[in-house]
């Protein structure tokens, strides 16, 4: 399935880097940039849900803290408290995994797709001699680590001690794979990551409901 949406990616690669020799600037680069900005509104309204679901559960954060201290001894009448709030609020807290189960094949075709990319021509972007090695400036995995940080902390439910742990993890390790992978690759986190944190951002100032 993966190699499928992969190959789907690279088609959609190669159509907008000819857009791009038709308006007269060839760059797989710019085809790059292209492809994540189309990617991004398609998935908007996945996003919007994602968020809906993330800022009801940061709202309920103090009250499930409550909860948790309230009932530290008697555990399974916690969950039922818990369970009986979220029902009371409206919200699911599976309901923001479900957006990114839906985008995870064609995240996972464009990991592939854009790793596994021939590039025939044009190879080269700003700094970079070809988008299928690595950034030699390490400037893009640089960039990949801090917009995913800043994501990441945008969408934190709470600030609990595995979530902190997360919120290190994740970044260093996007900037890791992308000191090792394809700069395009690199290059797609960081434009994707700086439209998720603008979307996020314009999204959490909205007085958005949960219901």
């Amino acid at each position: 399935m993966f190699n499928y949406f992969g190959e789907l990616m690279q088609m959609a690669l190669t159509f907008f880097y000819n857009l791009t020799s038709y308006m007269g600037v060839p760059s797989y680069g710019i085809a790059i940039i292209l492809m994540t900005v189309v990617i991004k509104i398609l998935f908007y309204p996945l996003t919007v849900k994602q968020v809906k679901s993330m800022k009801a559960m940061r709202e309920l954060g103090p009250k499930l803290k409550d909860l948790q201290e309230n009932y530290k001894g008697n555990e399974a009448k916690g969950q039922e408290e818990i369970a009986h709030l979220y029902k009371k609020s409206g919200v699911n807290p599976l309901a923001g995994c479900l957006p990114l189960l839906i985008q995870m094949p064609f995240l996972s075709g464009i990991f592939y797709g854009i790793r596994n990319f021939s590039y025939v021509s044009q190879p080269s972007f700003l700094w970079i001699k070809t988008l299928s090695g690595t950034d030699p400036l390490y400037i893009l995995p640089a960039l990949a680590a801090i917009t995913t940080y800043i994501s990441s902390q945008q969408t934190m439910t709470d600030s609990s001690q595995q979530n902190k742990m997360m919120l290190l993890f994740m970044p260093f390790m996007i900037g890791y794979m992308a000191m090792k992978f394809p700069s395009g690759l690199g290059l797609y986190w960081v434009v994707g990551n700086v439209i998720q944190i603008i979307q996020q951002r314009l999204l959490y100032r909205l007085p958005v409901s949960n219901r």
